[in-house]
């Protein structure tokens, strides 16, 4: 299996935006890969009830691309760990923008630990819960709120698919502080990072999908 760390991932993303393949149709892409995972699990005329928990940065858009592509079978929310404001890059804000125009899809704002508090029924009775709050970027102590949902998350019956690396988990050494996502299954895009082979016990079944770059 092909391994690639964090700041190699980041060259590869660079030399294809040079070449013609922009950012957020590797965001598209990404999304597309995350929704047809969920498929392999559900049939999609189960309608089944869907939680994508989002943060501000790419990890969060990618998680709302699959969103906008499981809106069509199944009950989707998604709950943003942040505030539209905070939203950090111009891609993942296109994302944000296009699912306005669903209207199947409802959209919570948590900024605080408050928030999501008061949103962990939503934990509870999803079939289904894409981690989408950190990326391979991720540094340190996990800090609120995104802590109290990674609690969420763990404790909830749901299937829980992680958008690249399980949130909490550093990609390149496998190493975490104390809290991380105990994926289901970990659709990590393009190439594996080294620390997801080091962690079974966290990422689950791996399954690698291609987002457009060449190989």
């Amino acid at each position: 299996m092909k391994l690639v760390d964090a700041s190699a991932m980041r060259r590869i993303e660079e030399e294809a935006e040079k070449v013609g393949l922009s950012r957020l149709l590797m965001m598209e892409n990404a999304g597309k890969a995350v929704a047809g995972c969920v498929w392999r699990y559900y049939d999609a005329s189960l309608n089944p009830a869907v939680l994508v928990v989002a943060g501000t940065g790419n990890n969060g858009g990618d998680g709302v691309a699959a969103a906008r592509h499981l809106a069509t079978g199944a009950k989707v929310t998604v709950l943003l760990l942040g505030s539209m404001e905070k939203v950090k890059t111009e891609e993942a804000q296109a994302q944000w923008k296009m699912i306005k125009a669903v209207e199947s899809m409802s959209v919570v704002e948590a900024p605080d630990q408050n928030r999501i508090e008061s949103a962990k029924g939503l934990f509870n009775s999803s079939e289904v819960i894409v981690d989408a709050i950190f990326g391979t970027g991720v540094k340190g102590p996990v800090a609120e709120p995104q802590a109290t949902a990674i609690k969420y998350i763990n404790s909830s019956r749901a299937l829980r698919i992680a958008v690249d690396v399980p949130s909490g988990l550093d990609p390149d050494t496998g190493a975490d502080h104390g809290l991380v996502v105990k994926a289901d299954v970990t659709v990590t895009l393009h190439a594996a990072k080294p620390g997801l082979v080091r962690r079974n016990d966290v990422v689950g079944r791996l399954v690698v999908e291609g987002i457009g770059i060449p190989e």
